[in-house]
């Protein structure tokens, strides 16, 4: 079993950036691909990036695309989100995940992750 922690959200400006970490417990956390997830007021959640394993494959969806970037250390079981450019539709709380479906666009769906975080609120003001 593994237990997700997120840390690193709050309020920032239209235009600036934040960095999310995600710290999981559990020797097996490598084995994971990783993803985050965002539920923004009144929205469904939604796909935010993933990444394999082994951090040599990563996904990314088109809103976020050039201006967040995920990043994982499995040595000290930690998974990131970089977000720069941050806009007001950005606003949201921020979930990571762990998933041991095969890394593909299942991952895409958030009905594939069989561990979840508690979230981090991002409010970015304009």
């Amino acid at each position: 079993q593994v237990q997700l922690v997120e840390s690193g959200g709050g309020l920032v400006q239209a235009g600036g950036s934040l960095r999310l970490s995600c710290a999981a417990s559990g020797r097996t956390f490598s084995s994971y691909n990783m993803g985050w997830f965002r539920r923004g007021p009144g929205k469904e959640r939604e796909f935010v990036t993933a990444i394999s394993w082994n951090g040599r494959s990563i996904s990314y969806a088109d809103s976020v695309k050039g201006r967040f970037a995920i990043s994982r250390d499995n040595a000290k079981n930690t998974v990131y989100l970089q977000m720069n450019s941050l806009s007001p539709e950005d606003t949201a709380v921020y979930y990571c995940a762990a998933s041991t479906t095969l890394y593909s666009p299942l991952l895409y769906s958030d009905a594939n992750y069989d561990y979840w975080g508690q979230g981090t609120q991002v409010t970015v003001s304009s």
